[in-house]
């Protein structure tokens, strides 16, 4: 039999700071068209001279890592796994501009160094002293997901007990532009939210987001985690056979879905996958979050925060119901779906605990 998995703490850094009790009482809307984090006091974490040298990935998975690691009540995880879709790219990018501007020559290796896509786990690893499983997942917009995969398969083998996994991505100025180029990225000067967006593209942030995972009920724990799923490519006609498919597996049916959290991020290209699938949740409660977080491509792991919290608290905050559907006076089972450019959807499933 399969170990069941549980979220036993949470952390985070977003464009509205860190994660917090009052988070959704105190977030405002997005509206421009790159937002970067609001970062915390990191002195009592990290020695001064080392946050000198750190680019902004690597202090907010450091940070949030301990969050979640703090809110388990959790010291030393049996494994680290992240994921990523740009890693460290505020080092690479400063990298490569030395190189140019040096013409190659009495080049400093820090940046290089920690340039790498798995800095932020290693760093996590070599403050907490942690020897276990490291591993860092680069799959773009299924970074987060592949990561939290990889965790659920250990703690069902029984491979660990307490796993720590997150989801990082941080701002670097040449990489967004040349998102900003290719349509990606909404212009400056359109100041659209999420839901009055009327042109291409998404605002873009960044931030960092993690849980501890735990193959044993913790008392304070946010939520049983069931299933994950995940598909490179799908068709707009197969999107609801798909996700009917993956109920089916998991021995739900749709009018068992207590509320759905969607991803739509302004992109009036490719939200309307999220219709098509709120369409087989006829009078669900549909949830959003990116207006307040901003796309990257590890967001779908604020998703499952939103999720989590829902379910323990049993309520939905005002600021996050897409529709007016009416809300169930017992939430326990929530489907988190995700795309991207209509490619790498995942499915997430969650119950109370």
């Amino acid at each position: 039999m399969k170990n069941r998995i549980y979220i036993t703490g949470m952390g985070a850094i977003t464009a509205q700071g860190v994660w917090r009790s009052s988070f959704f009482d105190e977030a405002e809307v997005l509206q421009q068209s790159i937002s970067r984090a609001v970062q915390p006091v990191y002195k009592g974490l990290i020695a001064p001279a080392m946050i000198r040298r750190m680019s902004a990935g690597i202090k907010m998975g450091i940070y949030a890592s301990q969050q979640a690691l703090d809110d388990a009540a959790l010291a030393m995880p049996d494994a680290i796994i992240t994921g990523t879709g740009l890693g460290c790219s505020e080092d690479s990018e400063k990298f490569l501009r030395n190189i140019l501007d040096n013409e190659e020559e009495f080049l400093t290796p820090t940046s290089f160094i920690q340039s790498t896509h798995n800095t932020v786990a290693a760093q996590i690893a070599l403050r907490l002293g942690c020897k276990g499983y490291n591993f860092t997942y680069v799959n773009r917009s299924v970074s987060f997901e592949s990561a939290l995969l990889d965790g659920m398969l250990q703690l069902q083998a029984a491979e660990a007990e307490n796993i720590l996994v997150g989801g990082i991505d941080e701002f670097s100025d040449h990489t967004y532009k040349l998102l900003q180029l290719v349509g990606h990225v909404k212009q400056d000067e359109q100041h659209e939210s999420v839901k009055n967006s009327i042109s291409r593209g998404a605002n873009y942030a960044e931030g960092s987001v993690f849980f501890t995972l735990s193959s044993s009920k913790s008392e304070n724990a946010y939520a049983e985690l069931l299933d994950v799923r995940l598909k490179n490519k799908l068709t707009k006609e197969g999107l609801q056979p798909s996700i009917r498919q993956f109920l089916q597996e998991n021995d739900l049916e749709p009018d068992q879905i207590d509320a759905l959290v969607l991803g739509n991020n302004g992109d009036v290209e490719y939200d309307t996958y999220y219709g098509e699938a709120a369409g087989l949740f006829h009078s669900t409660p549909t949830i959003y979050y990116k207006h307040l977080v901003g796309q990257y491509d590890s967001v779908s792991a604020f998703g499952l925060t939103v999720a989590a919290n829902v379910l323990k608290e049993q309520a939905i905050p005002s600021l996050l119901q897409w529709n007016d559907a009416e809300v169930k006076t017992t939430l326990k089972t929530i489907l988190i779906y995700n795309q991207l450019h209509g490619q790498n959807h995942s499915l997430l499933l969650v119950r109370a605990c």
